[in-house]
């Protein structure tokens, strides 16, 4: 195997195995897609950076590497090519069919190399959700089609795989009894929580702003001597500046690059995914710092602010974070009370459990404070009663109960790191970002459509 291309399978399966990534439908580890993708490209293809790039296709999107660290490990060929690859859409841009389009754009103008790589992961997901997900199916397919009218740059072989597979996909699900759809799929709670406090919801999401944590930007025109400019930022503690030219930002250095002649020779260019309005919510910021090591803000068109993922460290974010965890808690504690009225919902805990909250009822009330049972339960304690029942564990998202005990294990774990000041990028990253892109679909429901919450539909496969 390729050096290159060695390294890039370490890279990433250790990325991944890192957050304990799986196949969403098997439960295999994630690597079993990424060497099957990989196999497929090299099938058609002796390119060690398109190889590369197939183990890496995922890293950006689902685990906490950046397009920075592809970069700076692997160059910048293999960087653009899983650029390529990563989606450009938000959860907060629209509906599954919105963004699905935005990246479809996207992908249009990828390289003949990406696009070739695109058409290797599509082949390899179009057997494995037509085999174990044929609701969901029926439409991925149409989503695989509209994808492969654009894909046309991309290997001509692969191209005709992919239509033939795609075309063997709908023929199984044309002879397959089409899935049965239960006439109400919306719980109690989807009908009614969210109509409880979606005007608080929509009001604490817009609240805090990537202004109230950006730093100010110091930047350098480009022709000044690099060693001059490093010592300036050695002196003020900086390891990221901009780059000016004609009196305007264009670019940005890192300190530790810096060498030989002009700062500007050691430019990195700005991404328009990278850049931010003094306005963006932090929602966009997280976003942003999924994909890349900084963002930068704007003002009157103006580069003039930066954000890295040390900038979640402070106060702000912890009170934002811990917001939308309240407001995942309330959320929880209105579908159990509606789902098992009269406290039967305890016969779902372990006895420990039910004798820890009752010990903290009787206290409470000792204390003169009304409370009732459910409230004396922990967070994760109420996440589990609602993944006993399968078709709520379906609705959220969760293949298998195991996966969903994951997530909670991560989200009392983000939890308490917030609550005890505790670095909570190196430990809970892919947990905030997962919460964060939940809390932009919560939003985009109480916003576009009133009186829902979470349900079945157009955004019916994305997991909480």
């Amino acid at each position: 195997m390729d050096e290159l291309v060695s390294k890039a399978r370490k890279f990433a399966t250790q990325a991944h195995r890192r957050i304990d990534q799986r196949r969403k439908y098997t439960h295999q580890p994630y690597e079993v897609h990424l060497k099957a993708v990989a196999q497929i490209v090299s099938s058609v293809s002796d390119d060690p950076e398109m190889a590369a790039a197939a183990w890496l296709h995922d890293v950006v999107e689902d685990t906490p590497a950046t397009l920075d660290e592809i970069g700076a490990a692997f160059g910048a060929g293999v960087a653009g090519l899983v650029r390529e690859l990563t989606d450009v859409s938000q959860p907060g841009d629209g509906n599954r069919a919105v963004r699905k389009a935005m990246d479809r754009a996207h992908l249009a103008r990828a390289s003949a190399r990406g696009q070739t790589v695109k058409l290797a992961d599509l082949i390899d997901n179009c057997q494995d959700i037509c085999r174990e997900d044929p609701r969901f199916a029926r439409v991925f397919c149409d989503e695989m089609a509209a994808l492969l009218a654009v894909l046309n740059k991309g290997n001509a072989r692969l191209l005709q795989r992919a239509k033939k597979v795609l075309k063997q996909c709908r023929s199984r699900l044309d002879q397959a009894p089409p899935a049965r759809r239960p006439a109400d799929r919306l719980s109690p709670f989807e009908r009614h929580s969210i109509a409880l406090h979606q005007r608080a919801l929509q009001m604490f999401a817009r609240t805090f702003i990537a202004a109230d944590i950006a730093e100010p930007l110091r930047s350098f025109d480009a022709v000044r001597p690099a060693d001059e400019v490093k010592q300036i930022m050695t002196d003020h503690g900086l390891t990221v500046a901009g780059v000016r030219k004609l009196g305007k930002v264009i670019g940005y250095i890192s300190r530790d690059s810096l060498g030989g002649q002009a700062c500007g020779d050691h430019l990195k260019e700005l991404q328009p995914s990278q850049v931010l309005n003094t306005e963006a919510s932090l929602m966009e910021v997280v976003h942003v710092l999924r994909i890349h090591d900084y963002g930068f803000i704007t003002a009157l068109g103006e580069i003039v602010g930066i954000i890295g993922r040390g900038d979640m460290h402070k106060p702000v974010v912890r009170m934002w974070l811990f917001g939308i965890i309240s407001f995942m808690e309330i959320q929880y504690t209105d579908q159990v009370r509606l789902l098992w009225p009269d406290n039967t919902w305890t016969a779902l805990l372990t006895p420990a459990r039910l004798k820890q909250a009752q010990a903290l009822q009787t206290e409470r009330q000792r204390r003169k404070q009304a409370c009732e049972l459910l409230d004396c339960l922990q967070f994760g304690d109420k996440l589990r009663i609602l993944m006993s029942d399968k078709q709520l564990l379906n609705n959220f998202g969760f293949r298998t109960a195991g996966a969903a005990k994951r997530i909670i294990k991560d989200l009392e774990s983000l939890r308490n790191n917030l609550a005890h000041g505790q670095d909570i990028i190196s430990h809970d990253w892919p947990q905030i970002i997962r919460m964060t892109h939940q809390m932009a679909l919560m939003v985009k429901a109480a916003e576009s459509r009133g009186n829902t919450g979470w349900r079945e539909g157009d955004d019916s496969q994305e997991s909480i």
